[in-house]
């Protein structure tokens, strides 16, 4: 057997011919009745099953401030492996989450168009892409199963329903009661008296074909309904956007191009001749996105750029949820209508007096850009990872620099003073400032009405990351000065940039974003220079022992010469000056390290430099000024190194590597930049 015969046994062997039966089943309508009595929920709305939909995913608790929100685990997309999860936005999702379960419980908000709301690439498709595509898997779970139905001709064919209807909608008005009573009484029998959390409402008639063929075949049963049914073949249906089930998508087209057709279906020219009228349904295709979306979800794009001809469609549809097709009476369908739109679409709508009915139908929900540096990050790092990205590495802060940039453009100026606009995203990126606090910056929130309304969208700074990827052929990295580079550059051709003024904004957010990297890396050097873990206890026990001796007020023994002498206060103050401990505070910080270390010892543990923070950084900080001259990192800049230099640059070099995730270019690249610094004498003490 070959290597292509044995795969294909083993795919073989892994495919259920039950499974496939299961969910391809076909019966009668008396089994169907069966089927509805073991699980109603097959009868759910269209708002219910995608309510039930999202909730089958799970939640999460995400903390934001002093509140703590309910994250949908369904917007992280785990069923594609997260590629099209929604980052941030935890706050708009809970508001259209909340919308289904109203609409889901029928409180109204069923007879509405919802409108995502927001400026261009702040992910408006993607949410209705997702809640789309989650429908198509969950119809083909035991749990969103659905059925329709067809007729069975003379000839053996069968004739399905075009808009893929309940079964239940054929059972007459006067016997509907019975038949829910009937499906009821035999549910809570086999769940032990457990209520529905929607009850089943059969609601609505059936589409023009499946009327017309319903009333023929009654007239042959002398008005015998049940004798009809036995001709109805109910079937299982998976929602398919693809094959046009129960998902639609309309886009508007020019003028001359729009037909209202394409909502409500079509007259079919050929066979009109076979059944001489234009009114008779079995001549006319009912094959519109309404049609087609029936029991499911339409989506609309750019709807407010809709002609006036689709928008009376759409209105009927959301409030009455009736269809008008060409020749035919109304129609009844059940569908989630989502629409999207941007900023400028959405204030002509709020100015014109003729849509004023739409509005009044519409639930707006603003999905603004990501106002949060973590969340803009992941959408970068989902794109641009060492996966997706083969032969280049990607330098550390290189998408953390980009995205840092992107948030500022869609900040406000804080009304705060001091504050700067660097300061407020890291607050709202969960760091702590002296002065701040929880509230403060849920003030900050409150004060911004339209922050992540306005500023640069993710999709420029995709494009432009892009860019640098392929516009530096010779270099085995990416780094953030590429980046920014092309960012910058790009701003002079932005389509989307109203005004010169704005423009230099942005160019001037990019010089702020370069300072904050300068420091970032310079730590990072410094860190790597001074991570000689003897050299750092060595300089620890020696403040500690000088510390201990000033708090006590005793001497301290000269290890060379074994005199006693004073403590050495330059040596402390050059430590504490480095985590900005002023003179007047020097005692209180150095009582509480003697006190913190005491409190240790009667827990019966040791001091570790490491378990406080603003110690290990300031020692830190101490040794990389002790170190730097010995290690001679300005030489870098005129390439004149010796060995012993060099041998100690490549120890900091490999620590880069190892412990931040630089490779060999972007290391050299960071040493040098960090070195012309050192030499211009532009270092600023943190």
């Amino acid at each position: 057997m070959s290597n292509a015969q044995t795969l294909l046994r083993r795919i073989s062997d892994q495919q259920s011919p039950d499974v496939f039966r299961q969910q391809h089943w076909e019966g009668s309508f008396a089994e169907y009745l069966e089927i509805v009595r073991q699980n109603p929920k097959v009868e759910r709305t269209a708002h219910q099953r995608l309510y039930d939909m999202v909730l089958s995913y799970g939640t999460y608790p995400v903390e934001e401030g002093k509140e703590t929100l309910t994250r949908y685990r369904f917007f992280d997309d785990p069923d594609n492996d997260g590629q099209d999860a929604i980052f941030g936005l935890t706050k708009p999702l809970m508001a259209l989450v909340n919308i289904f379960k109203s609409a889901a419980l029928k409180y109204g908000a069923e007879r509405r168009v919802l409108l995502l709301h927001g400026p261009v690439g702040s992910s408006k498709s993607t949410i209705v892409r997702l809640l789309k595509r989650g429908l198509e898997r969950y119809s083909r779970t035991d749990d969103g199963a659905l059925y329709s139905f067809g007729w069975r001709e003379a000839d053996g064919s069968i004739t399905w329903c075009p808009m893929h209807e309940s079964p239940l909608r054929l059972v007459p008005e006067e016997y509907r009661s019975e038949i829910l009573t009937y499906v009821m009484n035999g549910y809570r029998h086999a769940s032990g008296g457990q209520e529905l959390e929607y009850p089943i409402d059969l609601e609505g008639d059936l589409c023009p074909l499946c009327r017309f063929l319903f009333r023929e075949r009654l007239v042959a049963a002398h008005g015998d309904w049940t004798r009809v049914v036995e001709d109805v073949v109910v079937r299982r249906i998976f929602l398919s956007e693809q094959d046009r089930i129960g998902i639609g998508t309309f886009q508007p087209k020019d003028e001359k191009n729009q037909d209202s057709t394409e909502l409500t279906g079509d007259i079919n020219y050929r066979k009109i001749a076979e059944y001489g009228s234009e009114s008779d349904p079995r001549a006319f295709n009912f094959d519109g996105e309404f049609n087609i979306a029936n029991r499911g979800l339409i989506e609309f794009i750019e709807v407010l750029k809709l002609d006036v001809a689709f928008l009376y469609d759409l209105l009927g549809a959301s409030q009455e949820h009736k269809i008008k097709p060409k020749k035919f009476a109304q129609t009844d369908i059940d569908t989630v209508i989502i629409g999207h739109t941007n900023e400028p679409e959405y204030r002509k709508l709020q100015s014109n007096e003729f849509m004023e009915a739409l509005r009044d139908r519409t639930i707006k929900i603003d999905i603004p850009y990501v106002t949060k540096l973590s969340d803009e990050i992941k959408i970068y790092e989902k794109d641009y990872n060492q996966k997706r990205v083969r032969g280049k590495h990607i330098a550390p802060h290189t998408l953390e620099m980009a995205a840092m940039w992107a948030v500022l453009t869609r900040l406000e100026e804080p009304k705060h003073h001091g504050l700067t606009l660097l300061q407020k995203l890291k607050l709202y990126n969960g760091k702590s400032l002296p002065g701040f606090t929880a509230d403060n910056v849920e003030q900050l929130r409150k004060e911004a009405k339209r922050e992540g309304m306005e500023g640069i969208s993710p999709r420029y700074v995709q494009d432009k990351i892009s860019n640098a990827l392929v516009a530096n052929p010779d270099s085995t990295c990416l780094n953030p000065f590429m980046v920014l580079k092309e960012l910058e550059s790009g701003l002079k051709h932005h389509s989307l940039i109203s005004s010169e003024e704005l423009r230099e904004r942005y160019r001037e957010l990019i010089a702020v974003v370069k300072e904050e990297y300068t420091d970032i890396v310079k730590n990072e050097v410094q860190r790597a220079i001074a991570a000689d873990e003897e050299a750092l206890a060595r300089l620890c026990a020696n403040y500690i022992d000088n510390v201990k001796a000033y708090t006590q007020k005793e001497k301290v023994k000269n290890k060379f010469t074994g005199a006693d002498e004073e403590p050495d206060e330059r040596l402390m103050r050059s430590i504490e000056e480095r985590i900005d401990i002023p003179e007047t505070r020097k005692d209180d910080f150095r009582r509480e390290i003697m006190n913190y270390i005491g409190a240790l010892a009667l827990d019966g543990k040791k001091f570790d430099y490491r378990t406080n923070e603003r110690l290990q950084k300031a020692l830190e900080m101490k040794l990389f000024e002790d170190q730097k001259d010995t290690i001679k990192l300005t030489s870098l800049v005129s390439n004149v190194v010796d060995a012993e230099t060099q041998e100690k640059i490549d120890i900091v070099k490999s620590r880069l590597i190892r412990n931040y995730g630089y490779n060999e270019e972007s290391a050299t690249d960071v040493l040098q930049y960090v070195a012309s610094i050192f030499a211009r004498g532009d270092v600023k003490s943190d």
